[in-house]
């Protein structure tokens, strides 16, 4: 084997995996909660150097045995003024919401420390919140710019908040006889919780009590669902169902600062498409972790297609002009999506986060949100599905640029594409076309499922970035 032939993280030695060179004046000192490819990526990253420490559950168990009152023991540094510092000898935390939530509100980050979500990330990622604060952001757009404007937010199903909005929901349904619906839990994912329903009766049980008022303290809040309107007329390949997974990273809030990554996939049901039989989740979920229990599922394969081969597909069927018009929808939910929650969260320039948008397209080539998730699965189903999210985390360091070897001024990072930067971002013309059929794309700097050179391009910029820094 060649010196510089890369050998996937999961089929390394923990030695190879820990061959090092300095960057700068000391190595970057990070810290992982995961055990899947963002740590192969962390481990393998020059310069970079693991902070050994508990992980979360070794943590949880420290807070679950807490020692006795009087006791002088901590799990943390202060700063002297009873905050804690966060460990404070790392630079980088990929850390878990879990650990956020029982630690932000009293660690003291550092300038230079840089951790994975925000505070209150969970206002774009519970079904429910999402949807709130997309109505909100329409209302008020129709207020200032007219109706006209508010069409731009027709890109998720009529929803409603169960139990609170039980009652509205049920003259919507009554209006509207026959449809499907679909129940999903607010802050659950991996298809948890989900069903689709025809008549009020199938959910009499799951509802049974639920929405009167909590009389009996005692009594448990029942758990938050919505319950969406059934895209009954899913676009199609082959017969069956799919989605788009889509990488989105935010570096701000204030101003907003947005990535798309060119790469990323459709994942496909295992199952023909049909609206017969509407308790099977292998015909009307595409979640991979559904998928991968259906008794003919390959996990080679895995039921994916790149970005890329989707793209070309439905190209050579509908037309480049078609094509576009789908992915400037696509662009217009990310952006909306991140506007509706923009004066929300809490804006920390410590703080960035990767989401993963749930896209599904209709017969009609219409893009509908269906969810979006703080903790994308970064566990890889099969080789190329390793590849891509190396790559793609490796380039949100890139991004990131805890090196600073970059002019901060780039419009492309390796497979990320800058789309928002305090305001929509054009592409340099001639310099970044995404190429389909002999026709040009060079409007908006997006590039989703276009050709992705990642690492003649890394050279490229960093190449440059070090001769403006010289001169």
């Amino acid at each position: 084997m060649s010196k510089n032939t890369r050998v996937p993280g999961y089929m390394q030695s923990k030695a190879a995996r820990n061959t090092r060179g300095i960057i700068g004046d000391r190595e970057i000192r990070f810290k992982c909660s995961l055990q899947n490819t963002i740590l192969d990526v962390l481990r393998g990253r020059p310069g970079w150097q693991e902070v050994p420490g508990p992980n979360i559950q070794q943590q949880n168990s420290q807070q679950n045995n807490k020692p006795a009152a009087g006791s002088q023991t901590s799990t943390q540094p202060q700063d002297g003024k009873g905050t804690k510092t966060g460990d404070g000898d790392w630079d980088f935390y990929w850390c878990d919401r879990e650990w956020l939530h029982q630690n932000y509100d009293t660690m003291f980050l550092h300038e230079h420390q840089k951790i994975l979500h925000f505070r209150n990330h969970y206002e774009l990622t519970r079904k429910n919140l999402m949807v709130k604060n997309l109505k909100r952001l329409k209302k008020q757009t129709e207020r200032e710019q007219g109706k006209s404007e508010g069409l731009s937010f027709d890109f998720h199903p009529t929803t409603y908040e169960l139990p609170s909005e039980y009652h509205i929901f049920v003259e919507e349904f009554k209006r509207n006889p026959g449809i499907t619906w679909i129940m999903k839990p607010a802050a659950k994912s991996q298809g948890k919780g989900i069903f689709l329903f025809r008549r009020l009766k199938d959910i009499t049980d799951w509802k049974k009590g639920e929405y009167q008022p909590l009389t009996d303290t005692t009594r448990e809040v029942p758990e938050t669902y919505v319950v969406q309107r059934y895209i009954e007329n899913p676009y199609l390949i082959g017969g069956r169902k799919f989605d788009i997974r889509i990488y989105v990273l935010v570096v701000s809030y204030n101003p907003l600062k947005v990535w798309l990554y060119r790469d990323g996939f459709a994942r496909f049901s295992n199952t023909r498409f049909s609206l017969d039989s509407i308790e099977d989740a292998y015909v009307h979920l595409t979640n991979v972790s559904v998928q991968k229990n259906a008794p003919d599922y390959d996990p080679e394969k895995g039921c994916k297609w790149s970005t890329m081969r989707l793209r070309q597909y439905l190209t050579a069927k509908h037309g480049s002009e078609a094509v576009k018009k789908v992915f400037k929808g696509i662009d217009n939910i990310i952006t909306k999506g991140l506007q509706s929650v923009q004066k929300i969260i809490i804006n920390d320039k410590h703080c960035f986060e990767m989401y993963g948008y749930d896209i599904l397209l209709d017969s009609d080539l219409k893009p509908w949100l269906i969810e979006i998730n703080a903790s994308p699965s970064l566990t890889a189903s099969g080789k190329e599905d390793y590849e891509l999210k190396f790559g793609l985390l490796n380039d949100l360091l890139n991004v990131l640029d805890l090196e600073n070897r970059l002019t901060g001024k780039e419009k492309r990072i390796g497979g990320w594409d800058l789309l928002w930067d305090d305001g929509p971002v054009l592409a340099d013309d001639g310099n970044m076309e995404c190429t389909t059929n002999g026709t040009s794309v060079t409007t908006a700097n997006s590039f989703l499922g276009c050709h992705n050179d990642r690492k003649r391009q890394l050279r490229e910029i960093y190449t440059s970035a070090q001769a403006i820094k010289k001169t």
